[in-house]
This record gives C-alpha cells, structure tokens and sequence, in this order.
C-alpha cells in the first residue's frame, strides 16, 4: 500500500497511579485493518466510481481524517469518524492505548432515485374527497 505522507498524531493516557503513556497513531497503527478492507473490497464489492488503487487512497485519506476527529474529539466523545459515499472508517476509545478501527462498505447506488427539489411539492389526494356519480 502507498502512504501519502506520515502523519504521527499522539494520545496521551493518564492513568491511576499518574504514569502517562504517549502512544503514536498513524495510519500504519491500523494496517491490518487497511488490509483486510482491501481484500474485501477487491473480493466482495462492486464499484463503479473507484478502482481499486483509488479505493486505497482514499482509504488512506479517510483514515487520516478520522484520527483528527478522534484526536480533536471533546472530553465526553468516544469516537472520530470520517466518511464518504462508499466508506465510513470509525476510531473508538478502547480500554487500551490503541483505538479500535472499524471500516465499513456504505450501500451507494449510482442508480438510486434522486429525490424530488425543494421547490417541487407532492402531490397529495385527500381519501374523503367525494366521487363523482
């Protein structure tokens, strides 16, 4: 897989007894995961936008992303989540210094019916309206 850069973002745990623990997260903390996705996607989805190199890089740019968010997160938040229309990449708070990285397929159809504009209202048939005799 190609990396675009290397980003190191850093988690600083404290813990009970005041020792800190700093933690480097970049994207090749979650390699298995990048991995697992690419096998999966290559297998078992069908993708008329992305190839899979493409796939990859914006793998990779969502995961990128998604550290942001979970490094940037508030105090009460658990997650950093980053999306697009084919995948959404969640970190989440683990009881360990490394998050846990879940990639999911999001079901996207380019044939999908687009809905109606703002301006168009629907048609609406009133049921006691009276028929004509």
């Amino acid at each position: 897989m190609r990396s675009s850069g290397q980003v190191r973002n850093f988690f600083d745990f404290t813990f009970a007894d005041g020792v800190a623990i700093i933690f480097f997260v970049t994207v090749e903390t979650f390699r298995p995961e990048l991995l697992e996705a690419m096998r999966a996607y290559d297998r078992y989805v069908i993708c008329i936008d992305k190839i899979p190199e493409e796939f990859e890089a914006s793998l990779i740019s969502l995961l990128h992303k998604a550290i942001k968010a979970y490094e940037s997160r508030g105090p009460q938040l658990r997650h950093g989540i980053a999306l697009d229309k084919h995948v959404t990449v969640i970190l989440s708070q683990n009881d360990t210094p490394r998050p846990l990285c879940g990639i999911y397929f999001n079901l996207h159809s380019p044939y999908q019916k687009q809905s109606l504009p703002k301006t168009v209202k629907p048609l609406v048939e009133s049921v006691t309206e009276k028929r004509p005799e």
